[in-house]
C-alpha cells in the first residue's frame, strides 16, 4: 500500500508528533473521496491516523487544506479534526496530509443536528474587514479566487461568478443565451443583494452533505474551502444537494436568524457551486444553471 521510500517518509512525520518509537503497523483503505487516495493508518500504539495523498497533487493542495482546519479550529466553535502533518511531493513520495482519526456515529440524535446548527451560526460571527481571504485556494479541484475586497457584491461577481464564467468560456460550456445571462445578472447584483446588511463571516466555503460528520454526538467539518463572504452563500449551499435537517436550521436561527427575505437570494447564492459543478461536470448542471439564470434575469 506504501512503498518503503513513502512509509519511511510518513513516520517521520509521525515520530515527530507522538515519539521516536512510534511505526506503522497496518495501512487500509478508506474510500469516500474522489480527488484523492484516503488511507487508515494504525500505529504501534493503536492509535489511527487518517491520511490523504496524491501521486499528481494541485500546487499546495494540502497546504491550503491544512491552514483552513486550522483557522477554523481557531475558533473553538465547532469540531474540526486536528491537523498532524502537511507535505509536498517529494522524489520519495508522494504529497500528503495527515490528520486526527474521526470515527463516523452510525445513528445521529436530532438534539445533535440542532447544536451542529448553533455551532456554524457561531462560526459565522467570526468576521473580517474584508470580503475573501488573504490567499487562494481550492472549491474541488478549481482553483478558488480569494483576493480581499472591501465590497461583497464586486466580490461575488469578479471573484465567484466571473472566474467561472471564464472558465466556462475556456472550455466552451457557454452558450449565448447563458453567457449573455449570467453578464446580464453579473451586471445587477445590487437589484438582488443590499450591502449594506451584508458583512463578512467566515465560511467553510463547500459545506453539503458529504462534507460533515457525525462524532460522539457532534458534527465534524471536513474538506473546506473556506474565505469571509456573506453567510446566506453557506446557508444556500447546504441546500443545493441535501444532508441537513430541520433541527440545523432552527438551532441556526436560534444564535443568528437570517432574515426573512433570504430566500429570495438563495438560488443567487447556489449558482456559485452550480457553476462549479458545470465547470468540474459538464452540461449535467448547465439546466439549472440556465433555470437560475432565467428565474433573476428572464431568458437572456
Amino acid at each position: 500500500m506504501l512503498d518503503s521510500g513513502f512509509q519511511q517518509a510518513v513516520e517521520h512525520q509521525l515520530k515527530q508528533v507522538f515519539g521516536q518509537n512510534t511505526q506503522i503497523e497496518s495501512v487500509t483503505p478508506v474510500s469516500g473521496g474522489d480527488i484523492n487516495e484516503a488511507l487508515c493508518l494504525r500505529l504501534n500504539d493503536h492509535r489511527k491516523v487518517f491520511m490523504k495523498y496524491n501521486r499528481s497533487p494541485l500546487p499546495k493542495l494540502f497546504q491550503c487544506e491544512a491552514e483552513a482546519l486550522q483557522l477554523l479550529a481557531d475558533t473553538d466553535t465547532i469540531k474540526i479534526p486536528q491537523v498532524i502533518a502537511v507535505s509536498e511531493s517529494h522524489e520519495d513520495h508522494p504529497s500528503y496530509l495527515l490528520l486526527e482519526w474521526i470515527k463516523a456515529d452510525q445513528d445521529v440524535a436530532a438534539s445533535s443536528q440542532l447544536e451542529f446548527g448553533r455551532q456554524l451560526a457561531k462560526l459565522h460571527q467570526h468576521t473580517a474587514e474584508f470580503y475573501g481571504l488573504e490567499h487562494d485556494n481550492y472549491i474541488g479541484t478549481l482553483p478558488q479566487s480569494n483576493q480581499p475586497q472591501t465590497h461583497w457584491i464586486d466580490f461575488y461577481r469578479d471573484q465567484r461568478l466571473g472566474v467561472q464564467f471564464l472558465l466556462l468560456r475556456e472550455k466552451q460550456r457557454l452558450p449565448s443565451h447563458r453567457a449573455n445571462s449570467l453578464e446580464m445578472l453579473m451586471g445587477s447584483l445590487d437589484r438582488f443583494i443590499d450591502e449594506a446588511m451584508v458583512q463578512p463571516s467566515l465560511l467553510h466555503g463547500d459545506l453539503w452533505g458529504g462534507n460533515f460528520m457525525m462524532s460522539q454526538g457532534q458534527a465534524v467539518l471536513i474538506d473546506p474551502a473556506i474565505y469571509y463572504g456573506h453567510r446566506e452563500v453557506e446557508m444556500a449551499f447546504t441546500e443545493l444537494f441535501g444532508g441537513f435537517s430541520r433541527e440545523f436550521y432552527q438551532g441556526y436561527n436560534e444564535i443568528w436568524a437570517l432574515s426573512s427575505d433570504c430566500h429570495e437570494r438563495k438560488a443567487l447564492y447556489q449558482l456559485y457551486p452550480l457553476l462549479v459543478h458545470l465547470n468540474l461536470f459538464g452540461e449535467t448542471y448547465g439546466a439549472r444553471v440556465d433555470s437560475v439564470l432565467e428565474h433573476y434575469v428572464g431568458g437572456g
